[in-house]
């Protein structure tokens, strides 16, 4: 049984990639066009610290979708929701559950785990190695 699942391993780091890549995006698209509506995100500024995070959600949320540069983008996607978690959350106390802050842990740490392991073999990045 470990054997057979083991072989799925590789497709199953490309579909984490993905999902990782469409929950991510929504951020972006939500801060910087709007869609889908979310209440909080209605008067951020495209200048402003959460507008520069949404746009490296949007376009870093895009090229984990595709699987394109999987590493860096994944470390910097990590790396920016180690930020919103210290900065966002962590003052608001201790606990992830309680200051709201699960989600950007999570994102923080999968996105390390994707910037170590690669993309998988369904990205761009693995159509590249083989031409």
């Amino acid at each position: 049984m470990t054997e057979a699942l083991a072989a799925w391993a590789p497709r199953a780091l490309s579909l984490l990639r993905i999902i990782t890549g469409l929950l991510i995006i929504q951020h972006g698209m939500g801060k910087i066009i709007g869609f889908p509506v979310v209440p909080m995100y209605a008067t951020v500024k495209p200048l402003s610290l959460i507008g520069a995070a949404g746009f490296l959600e949007l376009i870093g949320g895009a090229l984990l979708i595709i699987g394109l540069w999987t590493r860096p983008v994944a470390f910097v996607l990590a790396g920016l929701m180690a930020f919103a978690y210290f900065i966002g959350h962590f003052p608001k106390g201790f606990h992830p559950l309680i200051n709201g802050g699960t989600l950007a842990a999570l994102y923080c740490f999968t996105c390390l785990y994707l910037s170590t392991a690669g993309a998988g073999p369904w990205s761009v990045d693995a159509s590249m190695k083989k031409a």
